[in-house]
């Protein structure tokens, strides 16, 4: 499931920052912009909530994943071996077998769709459990950005992971904006919160 965490971490942080990026800031704010790159979250020095809940996911799903991983190398070994009768039979090195081809290529097939019907299923299913566990860790640190840029004077947070993919950072001085470490450890450092309880 690395795919689909890093899917999930790339893609997940778009409502929250939007929302920072516009939010009304203390009446004190000095107008200063901050970077943070959200990728970092899920890092080893991440928001430490973070990382547990998607490591919680993963061990939760790692039975679906050994599993295709297992299927996925019979695949191999068939393909490879439909290839080494294919290559046979055209240099005449073997005769026509064709009920044994058959019989592989019919377990090829079969093989094929059985994993990709598991594959989509747990698929669909780690997209639900991912959104039920990280969409209330998402909007508690949507909650902390906002207490974040009030208290040290932001009035705009932007993601730079988003800005970089997106080629919008032309020139950039990161030491004076890049605000990633200061604010995980201001998240980190925050009591626990109800909202941050993964659902079981």
């Amino acid at each position: 499931m690395k795919t689909l965490r890093f899917i999930a971490v790339t893609f997940a942080f778009a409502a929250v920052l939007a929302v920072s990026a516009f939010a009304q800031t203390s009446p004190a704010s000095s107008g200063k912009i901050g970077l943070i790159n959200t990728l970092a979250f899920d890092s080893k020095d991440g928001i430490t909530k973070y990382v547990n809940a998607m490591n919680a996911l993963e061990n939760e799903f790692k039975p679906d994943n050994t599993a295709l991983q297992t299927m996925q190398t019979k695949i191999r070994t068939l393909q490879t071996e439909i290839q080494t009768i294919r290559k046979q039979i055209e240099d005449n090195k073997v005769p026509v077998d064709e009920k044994t081809v058959n019989a592989k290529l019919e377990e090829y097939d079969k093989l094929t769709r059985e994993y990709k019907f598991k594959e989509d299923d747990a698929k669909a299913r780690f997209q639900r459990r991912e959104q039920a566990v990280m969409n209330p860790i998402r909007q508690d640190i949507g909650k902390a950005l906002q207490e974040f840029a009030a208290q040290k004077g932001y009035a705009l947070i932007l993601d730079g992971a988003k800005l970089e993919n997106a080629g919008l950072i032309l020139a950039l001085d990161e030491k004076a904006i890049d605000i990633t470490k200061e604010f995980i450890t201001f998240y980190n450092a925050r009591p626990a919160t109800a909202a941050t309880t993964a659902p079981k």
